[in-house]
C-alpha cells in the first residue's frame, strides 16, 4: 500500500500539486501538515508513520517535504527501512523498494557521514589552534578578579542589598550567588 505525504511549510501555500501528484502515483490515503520543515514534529508526518504498516511505502512529492537536511533523510528513511517501509519521492525518483536505489541511498549516507566526520575534525583542529595560541574558548567571565573580591566584600558586608550589589555589578542574583558561593 502506498501511503502520502504532503507538507507546505505557511497557510498562503496550497497542498494541491503534492495532492494530485500523490493521488496519480497511487496513494490510498495521504497525510498532511501545513508545518515549516525545520520543525521535528510535525503531527501529520507522526500520524502518517504511526499508520504505515510493513509491506507499505511512504510517498512523498519531493525530498525536502519529509525532511530539511540529508541527514535527517538518512534518519527517517533509515528508521523506515529498519520497520520493513519502503520510500518514495516522486520527483527525484527514488525509491528504496528496490535493490538499486538502496544502493544509492546508503551511499548518500556514507557520504553524509563522512561530511560530518570531516567537519567534526575540522572543528577540533581549530579547537587546538587556539589553544596553542593562549586562545581560551567559552564565554568570557562576568567579573574579573578583582570584581569578585569587591563582591565577596559587600555580601559579607549586610549594610548592602543584593539588589544594590548586582546593580552596582551588572550581574544578575543568580550570577552574584555563584561567585559568592565559589
Amino acid at each position: 500500500m502506498l501511503i502520502g505525504y504532503a507538507r507546505v511549510s505557511t497557510i498562503d501555500q496550497t497542498l494541491d500539486l503534492q495532492h494530485d501528484a500523490l493521488t496519480k502515483a497511487g496513494c490510498t490515503k495521504i497525510f498532511t501538515d501545513t508545518a515549516s520543515g525545520a520543525l521535528t514534529e510535525r503531527l501529520g508526518l507522526h500520524e502518517a508513520l504511526s499508520y504505515i504498516r510493513p509491506g507499505d511505502s511512504l510517498v512523498v512529492w519531493k525530498l525536502d517535504r519529509l525532511g530539511r537536511s540529508l541527514k535527517d533523510l538518512i534518519t527517517r528513511i533509515t528508521e523506515l527501512e529498519n520497520r520493513k517501509i519502503g520510500f518514495k519521492s516522486l520527483t527525484e525518483q527514488i525509491d528504496t523498494t528496490t535493490s538499486g536505489e538502496k544502493l544509492i541511498f546508503h551511499i548518500f549516507g556514507a557520504l553524509a557521514e563522512f561530511e560530518r566526520d570531516i567537519i567534526r575534525e575540522r572543528t577540533n583542529a581549530g579547537l587546538a589552534a587556539a589553544r596553542a595560541r593562549g586562545k581560551l574558548g567559552g564565554r568570557p567571565k562576568a567579573l574579573s578578579p578583582e570584581k569578585i573580591k569587591l563582591a565577596k566584600k559587600l555580601y559579607a558586608d549586610t549594610n548592602t542589598s543584593v539588589a544594590e550589589i548586582c546593580k552596582m555589578l551588572g550581574i544578575s542574583r543568580f550570577t552574584l550567588q555563584r561567585y559568592v558561593k565559589e
